[in-house]
């Protein structure tokens, strides 16, 4: 992130805001870091070492359920596919180069400054986002941490096929073919950014007004939602911040 200074700033968030709310990769930290490609890589290595589909296809699909479903997780899932969401997260974020990250005190500094509440808002599992605020040394300067078991009962992750020949894959490739062919798109069960329901569990859960509160992320589909609900909202950027 870039940061302003000076304390009229500060008086000025602190007027028009009561929480700021962050996500995390590549909004905490720059996408210089270089974790970005190790995470999409392990993502891929999951897709063809532990679900079996052919390496040749993964790049497509994963395009394809991260447009439809907001993350590869969730598109699995809808799709048909059955795996431990623990085993999954353990495995993209487990191998990943968190050296990579230093810690930002001038980050810490501002956030520390702000008289307002502070929370993480992210996609990922609780240990990766731990990490991460531990390695940027901002472990200590957010109020909750809201991320994928926020949201998720980790368990149903791992409800057992009964009859493996019987269950079917939805072929999602086929469906980006041909949206208008009256194939019904299938419902993922995991609640994730950039949807509604996702943005609406967390305001009732960390008692955010969404109108009194300022987030902060990379992704402009998530940017777009959060604006929707209320939201003021900050893309975070290589080059730059920009209110939106």
């Amino acid at each position: 992130m870039e940061y302003g200074d000076g304390d009229q700033q500060h008086n000025g968030l602190s007027q028009k805001y009561d929480c700021l709310l962050f996500d995390v990769d590549d909004t905490l930290y720059p996408l210089s870091s270089g974790l970005a490609p190790k995470v999409a890589n392990n993502i891929q290595d999951y897709m063809t070492e532990k679900l079996g589909i052919m390496e040749n296809k993964v790049q497509e699909l994963c395009l394809s359920l991260y447009k439809y479903y907001g993350t590869t997780l969730a598109g699995l899932r809808a799709i048909g596919y059955k795996f431990d969401y623990n085993d999954f997260h353990s495995f993209v974020h487990g191998r990943l180069p968190y050296d990579t990250l230093k810690p930002d005190p001038v980050l810490r500094n501002l956030l520390q400054s702000l008289p307002i509440r502070k929370v993480v808002f992210t996609n990922a599992d609780k240990a990766h986002a731990d990490k991460v605020l531990n390695r940027l040394g901002l472990e200590d300067c957010f109020e909750q941490i809201l991320c994928f078991e926020t949201l998720n009962d980790s368990t149903k992750g791992n409800d057992a096929v009964e009859d493996e020949e019987a269950a079917e894959v939805f072929d999602i490739n086929e469906y980006s073919a041909a949206p208008n062919a009256g194939i019904s798109l299938p419902k993922s069960p995991v609640v994730c950014k950039p949807f509604e329901e996702a943005f609406e569990e967390v305001f009732k859960i960390a008692s955010i007004n969404p109108n009194r509160t300022l987030f902060f992320d990379d992704s402009l589909r998530n940017i777009q939602t959060g604006k929707r609900m209320g939201l003021h909202t900050v893309r975070v950027s290589n080059d730059r911040n920009v209110l939106l």
